[in-house]
């Protein structure tokens, strides 16, 4: 029970920060910040895990979210289906693209992820236009019907579907991270030639965390599809590419809490600075600047060890 209650006890105090920021700001940023958070979630996984820098992330949020919005907008009305076919199609675009993109490393893996983006954005916004309206995008809001027992429909109830979805995410990557893949998704970051010589195949190892990542960003692409009701292109556009890497660095690249922290850190500075200064992204470059400089940890990644430091002295008293 004990044990139990320690493996839920950070998660459960993650969301529990969730809840107040629901109870002090407004509902569309709370609903931002979970969306925006399993988003980053998949980035931070490639980056700090399977050690994947990915500038394409936009290409496999947008898939999620057109999947969503051709069911909606031409053949159904049901959201939880529109968010499933999402999420399927999240999986067969990794697994088509990721035999391919997972031989790569380094710089080559980062620049073939950003021209699928660029790819994606061109076809939705110009080739597919007669289907995917182009640059006015697909408006399918008035098409949703309303839903029994949670009616993610509606902004409030919205909300308890996101935190209840982020929360299995973290509950799952907690899990993933304890698993003997994780352990092999570590290894396979730190040394290649070692985890051949196991007898594990890295091909194998970074294609199912790469499946795993961008079917979680595909996720988000779907519930933004069903809390806005509209996707358009520019969703996929290339000067949003560095966003989730962003958030990641900022938060902490491979800490659990981090996509959680950057997220709420990005889309907070974002609105208040935002109303100040037009060029808002500035202020985060000199943020991310001075973070590198600091130790390249992050904001969770320099808040943990301390947190940790004041529990544990707190737990000697207590035994004292």
């Amino acid at each position: 029970m004990a044990k139990t209650f320690r493996w839920w006890g950070g998660i459960a105090l993650a969301f529990l920060l969730l809840l107040l920021i629901r109870m002090t700001l407004p509902l569309p940023f709370s609903n931002e910040i979970i969306i925006f958070s399993i988003y980053v979630m998949g980035c931070s996984f490639l980056l700090g895990r399977v050690g994947f820098i990915s500038f394409g992330q936009p290409a496999y949020l947008a898939t999620g979210a057109y999947a969503t919005a051709f069911y909606l907008f031409y053949f159904g009305t049901n959201p939880y289906l529109g968010i499933l076919i999402g999420v399927v199609a999240g999986v067969l675009m990794s697994l088509i693209v990721g035999p391919l993109f997972v031989r790569l490393r380094s710089d080559y893996f980062a620049l073939v992820n950003l021209a699928l983006a660029v790819i994606i954005f061109y076809m939705m916004q110009k080739v597919l236009a007669p289907i995917t309206q182009g640059d006015n995008g697909l408006w399918f809001l008035a098409n949703m019907k309303s839903t029994p027992v949670l009616d993610i429909t509606k902004p409030k109830q919205f909300y308890i579907f996101a935190f209840l979805v982020g929360l299995a995410i973290w509950a799952f990557y907690k899990y993933l991270d304890g698993t003997l893949y994780g352990a092999c998704c570590m290894a396979s970051k730190i040394n290649e030639d070692k985890v051949n010589f196991l007898g594990y195949s890295n091909f194998k190892i970074r294609l199912l965390g790469f499946v795993i990542a961008n079917t979680t960003t595909a996720l988000a692409g779907s519930m933004y599809a069903i809390y806005l009701g509209f996707v358009s292109p520019e969703m996929t556009s290339a000067h949003r590419a560095a966003d989730p890497v962003v958030v990641t660095i900022l938060g902490g690249v491979g800490t659990l809490y981090g996509p959680l922290v950057g997220s709420v850190a990005f889309t907070g500075m974002k609105d208040l600075i935002s109303k100040l200064i037009g060029n808002w992204e500035l202020f985060i470059g000199f943020l991310l600047v001075f973070i590198m400089l600091a130790g390249e940890r992050g904001i969770w990644g320099s808040l943990e060890p301390r947190l940790r430091k004041l529990f544990s002295s707190k737990g000697a008293l207590k035994q004292e």
